[in-house]
């Protein structure tokens, strides 16, 4: 295999990067080809992810790499945090900017599920920790809020699926 090119994006809480790496020979070598801020935007109904500028920021790498080094990428990868989501409609338009897991719209959700299912239960069916955070204290907030965009979606996608 030689000569083999991979650009992964590392989408941090604060900054975001753009690694290629080459496999060449068995070997990886891996050098920085873009870094720029990841700074949640916040706006008058919380914080949000500023997707359409990380959007550009992912596509100005990729110009980098392909046309002013002159590799072909073999493979591209996304990762995020993993707990945040963007919906899409039934054509696959992004509805609304996705919020972000530091937004505030969280607070109290643990207590609120654990009131609607016991704490063991939720356990069993997730297996993760209780941080609020986490997609599904998300998700209660957006239904507990009566998001207008749930009733739009008819995909829930992860922030790497997005990009």
């Amino acid at each position: 295999m030689r000569g083999h090119h991979y650009l992964a994006f590392d989408l941090g809480a604060e900054s975001g990067r753009a690694m290629l790496g080459t496999l060449d020979d068995g070997k990886l070598a891996v050098t920085e080809a873009h870094r720029f801020p990841n700074i949640p935007a916040l706006l008058p109904d919380g914080l949000h992810w500023d997707a359409l500028r990380l959007w550009s920021e992912i596509l100005y790498a990729i110009t980098q790499v392909v046309r002013k080094q002159g590799r072909a990428l073999t493979g591209i990868g996304v990762d995020t945090w993993g707990v945040d989501y963007a919906l899409l409609d039934r054509h696959g338009a992004l509805i609304g900017n996705p919020y972000h897991y530091r937004d505030a719209r969280t607070d109290g959700m643990i207590a609120e599920a654990c009131r609607r299912m016991p704490r063991q239960e939720i356990f069993e069916w997730t297996g993760v920790q209780f941080l609020q955070l986490n997609t599904l204290f998300q998700l209660l907030a957006a239904v507990t809020r009566k998001s207008p965009e749930l009733e739009h979606a008819a995909q829930l996608v992860l922030m790497p699926d997005l990009f």
